[in-house]
């Protein structure tokens, strides 16, 4: 059970109500105005120590027995008090926690039963409500949306059913969590909004495809562009490890390698390596490959895909019987 519903605000004989410094312990010194009333604090003493400058008000009915910026433990909790009893971490933050995002300087977003009257209070906490809350959360400490109900919360408040799908392939493809556990919380909450970009996302992940980069170059490269769809994720063995290319041509024909890089720098010196390796045995093996990042794909699709073209041709690929190019913004190759 989440720690801030653990015991009535009510007032409660001194034998069941839990005492005063481990509680302020547990919940990193935040504390809400019903809790404070239980041990006997009126408005006045709050207002008394804040005015002392002992403690601080953080939102409406929750205070902070510190003075200072809140800690990210104290702001979860404080945003967590104030939604109520059954307010959980959602969408971004519970993602955060969930580690399928970096955590950002932004508000807390809660999610609290549809009754419930906590509304947002920005910059601090966005409120998000659901009547189905008691069936997407899981009792950690602090609680937070389940693993699977985070992503689709994340995806259908996405701006377009686009990057709904770019989101959903994005998160799903980098978590422990399992294609078919996001694809049986969407059946058993179907979203009324993107459900059929947040299946084609889920689609995108089951055949393979790891990132919204490799997104952009399934849909503007090769089949904007009438090129053969490349085996996704194909296993190389280099130094005696498993290594995973993004797309190869090796069913066409073609032994031609592209790597699709969404990093703007290696921040690590394994990273590094890893990839001199693979240019090595890569080399050593006869393949072509070719490299491109987010920029490459995403603004210049028509001179990638004419890059990969002249490789695929030049390394054995015949594009007879090949699709057409619906490219509005290239003449198609008459290779």
């Amino acid at each position: 059970m989440p720690l801030h519903t653990r015991w009535s605000a009510d007032r409660l004989p001194d034998s069941a109500r839990p005492s005063w410094e481990p509680l302020l312990d547990a919940q990193h010194g935040v504390i809400s105005g019903e809790q404070l009333r239980s041990y006997g604090h009126t408005k006045g003493d709050i207002a008394a120590n804040i005015g002392a400058g002992r403690w601080q008000r953080v939102l409406p009915r929750v205070y902070a027995t510190f003075t200072g910026e809140l800690p990210r433990p104290a702001r979860l909790l404080a945003a967590l008090l104030y939604g109520g009893a059954n307010a959980v971490l959602s969408h971004h933050t519970a993602a955060e926690e969930w580690g399928l995002i970096p955590e950002a300087d932004r508000p807390v977003e809660i999610t609290v039963p549809y009754t419930s009257s906590a509304i947002s209070q920005r910059p601090f906490v966005i409120v998000h409500r659901s009547r189905a809350l008691r069936y997407t959360t899981l009792a950690t400490s602090p609680a937070r949306t389940r693993g699977p109900d985070t992503i689709l919360d994340l995806a259908v408040s996405q701006p377009t059913a686009r990057e709904a799908t770019l989101l959903v392939v994005d998160l799903v493809s980098r978590s422990p969590i399992p294609v078919s556990d996001v694809q049986d919380c969407l059946l058993l909450r179907p979203s009324y909004r993107y459900r059929a970009a947040i299946r084609r996302g889920l689609a995108l992940v089951a055949d393979g495809l790891m990132s919204a980069l490799e997104v952009e170059y399934l849909e503007n490269v090769e089949d904007r562009h009438g090129l053969p769809r490349g085996d996704r994720q194909t296993p190389f063995i280099v130094d005696g490890k498993t290594l995973w290319e993004d797309v190869t041509y090796d069913v066409h024909r073609a032994a031609v390698t592209i790597r699709l890089d969404g990093r703007a720098t290696h921040t690590t010196g394994g990273v590094a390596f890893r990839d001199r390796r693979r240019d090595n045995a890569a080399e050593l093996a006869g393949r072509a490959r070719l490299v491109y990042g987010w920029r490459d794909v995403h603004t210049a699709p028509c001179a990638v895909a004419e890059e990969v073209r002249t490789v695929l041709l030049r390394e054995g690929w015949s594009p007879e019987g090949s699709r057409t190019s619906t490219c509005r913004h290239c003449q198609p190759s008459r290779s």
